[in-house]
């Protein structure tokens, strides 16, 4: 009975975590304004955590849920008092409200992680994640290009490779959009990310909470 312990989300991964370069990663955070969109969300607020250790200029929490940027703005506050952290509320399906913030803080680099992610629920849903998905990253990429910023990095998804489902096929759209944007301005990336251990949308608090 001693030998028992909680289960770990690492204990699932089935190899050893990957080592960041994080040299690399400094000489392109410091110093600069970055752009979180999706803020409150698990890989958004990760994000924002994960910057702050690289002593940017600021971090600007761009979300639509008031409820999840209050807390993310408590924690970057208390755990990370020397980055400034400022949250801004707004959709990015607002083009006018994306502009609006881009103009006030003018950033470097943005990070595009809002999307909606739970399969089943976008299944039944398949209008509202084209408007979200596609729609609303084509007008955060057009936003960064018109304002000029270094890097625009989409946040994608594995289920986008040959997709089956309606979310794994707007985020496949969203990448192509994102590509078309590429006009030697602003340079537009897609990153694929696999089942986030222990995020949101993922199965591991679920067993958990079993």
């Amino acid at each position: 009975a001693k030998q028992i312990r909680d289960v770990a989300v690492e204990d699932l991964l089935g190899r050893s975590p990957a080592h960041l370069q994080e040299e690399k990663i400094a000489r392109k955070l410091a110093g600069k304004v970055i752009l979180v969109t999706g803020a409150g969300g698990s890989i958004g607020s990760e994000l924002c955590r994960q910057i702050a250790r690289f002593n940017p200029q600021a971090i600007v929490g761009y979300e639509i849920s008031e409820t999840a940027l209050f807390h993310l703005d408590l924690e970057m506050k208390l755990h990370f008092p020397g980055v400034p952290f400022h949250p801004a509320i707004g959709s990015v399906q607002k083009p006018a409200r994306l502009a609006e913030v881009l103009k006030r803080y003018h950033p470097s680099i943005l990070y595009h992680a809002a999307a909606y992610k739970h399969v089943p629920m976008m299944e039944a849903h398949m209008f509202e994640a084209l408007e979200n998905n596609v729609f609303g990253t084509y007008a955060t990429a057009q936003a960064a290009a018109e304002h000029g910023l270094e890097d625009f990095v989409m946040i994608s998804t594995d289920k986008a490779v040959r997709p089956t489902s309606i979310m794994g096929a707007t985020k496949r759209l969203a990448e192509l959009a994102v590509n078309s944007l590429q006009r030697g301005g602003t340079r537009f990336v897609s990153v694929r990310f696999g089942n986030v251990l222990g995020s949101n949308g993922s199965v591991i608090p679920l067993f958990k909470k079993q």
